[in-house]
């Protein structure tokens, strides 16, 4: 006897759901992602830090448009995009910021040594990878300048890297890296091709394509509805939102977070975390285009704390601008007194004229004052060398603040499903775990086993049925 119309219909509709369950999903790992926020890691190569620094070179080195310093010799790119194809496996990222070298200086004030680094991306395809980056390097005999964009600098070694089927975010940790030919070159012929090179760590949140399912990502910054609101509500003269950038001193972060006082740094009242610097925002104030004078309060304050007694808190920062000249003041509290407005350091600021309803310097030189110095315990003398300021004021509606580096979703890296740990697990895109092709497979095989378990209790339900009625 045939089954009735009504079991029928249910073993389609069972079907159609289970397909229905394991379809959508298949099609969204296939889906090409858009990379949007994240870092990378990477000392470039810390013996030449140490060469630069040392007493043969006797030189330094600056970090440039934002990027950053972590742990020990590592340099932080910032603000990655690009793209990702989980079935595939192909993956792209450019990152920003740049860190700059100079040393052996010469008689007439100029640095035999200058080899400036920015702009890393990272390419994989194909089970190769490859890190490319703009280079500025002088000869060292003819003293020749040369500045090349997107150089191949290094091939990365991936071997036992599974790129293929990962989400967000999506991590590489200690991939090795070895200078290439045109790197070795563009390094002004420091080192040889094949010479290994710091290994590289990056993680980056990934974005669904419009009309597939978004995983977690970091949004990219837009103006909130309260900024718009402010915007709107600037007079001539007077502005209502601003922001500053002012990251106090690298080496001072760093002693904080270091061996030594073992601290912190916490952030409030609106006051934000840009790797390399914070960001003081909702400046209020007066500005003058033609004079070139600014008289801003912004809101936010970061605290220092360590072992040793280390307890330091600037707030109420304020800066004032004129005749060419910036001061950045803040109220400081330390061992529970506090002093306002104290005038912590002096900055260049030559051209505050708008462009495109912002009034911007980026990375203005900024100098400690007499003041500073002592807020900060003596630990550096008047005249140091701090971070530099960057500042921005929206002088009509339309102007929007410049955004923050997009340091994305932090993660730690895993190894795929169908490695062993012997294979180098440190070094497997974070995702990979819950979509290699392995594992697209095995949810398709374990969505058939299940399919075919519910079709055999519904078929023992048909039998059990049929005999019913025949022995009725």
């Amino acid at each position: 006897m045939l089954p009735s119309r009504s079991v029928r219909a249910l073993v389609v509709a069972l079907f159609a759901v289970l397909l229905g369950a394991l379809l959508p999903a298949t099609a969204a790992q296939a889906a090409s992602r858009t990379v949007q926020g994240g870092r990378l890691d990477w000392g470039i190569k810390s013996s030449f830090q140490s060469y630069v620094t040392g007493p043969i070179a006797q030189g330094s080195w600056s970090l440039t448009a934002g990027a950053a310093t972590v742990g020990g010799s590592q340099f932080r790119f910032h603000s990655a995009t690009g793209s990702y194809d989980p079935e595939s496996g192909a993956f792209q990222a450019g990152f920003s910021g740049g860190v700059r070298f100079v040393g052996h200086r010469q008689s007439d004030g100029t640095n035999q040594l200058d080899l400036t680094i920015g702009r890393p991306t990272v390419r994989i395809s194909g089970g190769s990878g490859t890190l490319y980056a703009d280079m500025i390097s002088k000869d060292r005999e003819s003293g020749r300048v040369t500045t090349s964009a997107q150089v191949p600098m290094a091939t990365l070694g991936l071997s036992g890297i599974n790129m293929r089927g990962g989400s967000t975010p999506v991590a590489l940790n200690n991939v090795p890296a070895t200078l290439t030919a045109q790197g070795a070159t563009a390094f002004a012929g420091y080192y040889t091709a094949g010479t290994p090179l710091d290994p590289v760590s990056l993680s980056v949140d990934t974005k669904a394509p419009a009309g597939a399912p978004a995983a977690s990502s970091t949004p990219s910054p837009s103006p909130s509805k309260t900024q718009k609101t402010k915007k709107a509500e600037s007079t001539a003269g007077r502005f209502e939102d601003a922001a500053v950038d002012w990251g106090v001193r690298r080496t001072y972060r760093e002693y904080v977070t270091g061996s030594i006082a073992q601290g912190e740094w916490t952030l409030a009242d609106g006051a934000q975390d840009g790797g390399a610097l914070f960001r003081f925002p909702k400046g209020k104030g007066t500005y003058d285009a033609k004079k070139q004078t600014l008289d801003a309060a912004f809101a936010g304050s970061v605290r220092f704390t360590g072992k040793g007694g280390l307890d330091l808190e600037l707030a109420g920062v304020t800066v004032k601008v004129a005749s060419g000249k910036g001061t950045l003041r803040a109220d400081v509290t330390n061992e529970g007194t506090t002093r306002e407005g104290v005038p912590l350091v002096t900055f260049t600021a030559k051209d505050l004229t708008p462009k495109d309803g912002l009034a911007a310097l980026t990375e203005a030189p900024a100098t400690l004052t007499a003041d500073g110095a002592k807020a900060f315990g003596s630990l550096y003398s008047e005249g140091t060398a701090m971070d530099p300021v960057s500042l921005a004021v929206a002088v009509e509606a339309k102007a929007q603040l410049p955004a923050l580096p997009d340091l994305g979703t932090a993660a730690e890296p895993s190894a795929t499903p169908e490695e062993t740990p012997a294979a180098t697990p440190s070094t497997q895109p974070v995702a990979a775990e819950s979509g290699t092709g392995g594992g697209t497979y095995l949810a398709a095989g374990g969505g058939a086993v299940l399919l075919a378990a519910a079709g055999g209790g519904l078929w023992l339900a048909l039998r059990r049925r049929t005999a019913a009625r025949t022995t009725t």
